[in-house]
């Protein structure tokens, strides 16, 4: 397993047998390390969301200019992610090419799944909760708190099947984001791989499960006078958005580059096996 010849990232064919051997050891992971690691990755997304609410807060910004620079900043959370080391839902809705390979099995996925995604959830809301705690939504004289409280009521009355098209939306770019580190080799590959992908779903309004699992807690525990935050927002929200983002990414990323590269080859295999099997029985006839 190399890089294309004449370039220094991995070729498209090597990121799928990386992220199948990276997706096998992700589902082996110990329970306790996997739940620690979720619960950092929690925290990382929600620090890139308070750095992208800091942006979007500047009311002398224009809409284009503060999308796109608050997309820019957010990417950090998946560059903490990525390059410090930690267990994203998101991400790991990649898990299905090796699933989809006979690497590891439905109930691996599944709890792999499960355990990350309320790992997030802990790591996600606990830092809303120091953040609250902190006193930094009284920046800007109040404008954080104000993003954050706009933020949540956006959020919390999306229709289902918007949130969900967003959610599935969102995670296309974030595994087409995570895909790409995969074919760096230096934390300044991966930065850039990130970048551009984060920064367009951001910018776009889409939908993502973990970071609305820092913004929503947040928004509850402000409650600005005359503004309350509905508790049902929070599942309304998350709901469709959980399950957009792992058809997102679980089918129209994992799945398609598994048919892509990995199934040609596995189909292969399963011909050679079975014509060795074949000319077996015949020379035990003969």
């Amino acid at each position: 397993m190399g890089p294309n010849s004449g370039f220094e990232a991995y070729s498209p064919r090597d990121i799928a047998l990386r992220l199948e051997e990276v997706c096998v050891a992700k589902a082996a992971t110990p329970l306790l390390s996997l739940v620690m690691l979720g619960v950092l990755a929690g925290g990382f997304i929600g620090l890139g969301s308070l750095f992208y609410v800091i942006v979007i807060s500047d009311a002398s910004l224009g809409f284009a200019a503060a999308r796109v620079l608050g997309g820019a900043v957010f990417s950090l959370g998946l560059l903490l992610v990525v390059v410090a080391g930690a267990e994203l839902f998101t991400g790991n809705n990649l898990l299905a090419m090796a699933w989809a390979h006979g690497r590891i099995t439905t109930t691996e996925v599944l709890v792999n799944w499960v355990v990350v995604c309320a790992a997030n959830f802990v790591g996600a809301a606990g830092l809303a909760a120091i953040v609250f705690l902190s006193g930094h939504a009284e920046m800007n004289d109040g404008a954080i708190a104000a993003a954050y409280l706009k933020i949540a009521a956006a959020k919390g009355s999306l229709p289902f099947w918007q949130a969900f098209f967003r959610g599935v939306l969102c995670n296309i770019l974030v595994c087409m984001a995570v895909w790409m580190t995969l074919a760096g080799r230096s934390v300044a590959d991966k930065f850039v791989a990130i970048l551009l992908p984060i920064a367009a779903f951001v910018a776009a309004g889409f939908e993502h499960s973990i970071a609305n699992m820092y913004f929503l807690p947040l928004a509850m525990m402000l409650q600005a006078a005359g503004e309350p935050v509905q508790f049902g927002w929070l599942w309304n929200n998350l709901l469709p958005v959980i399950a957009g983002n792992i058809v997102g990414g679980s089918v129209l990323v994992a799945l398609v580059y598994y048919v892509i590269y990995r199934r040609p080859e596995r189909a292969a295999q399963t011909g050679q096996s079975s014509g060795l099997t074949n000319r077996n029985r015949i020379q035990r006839g003969a």
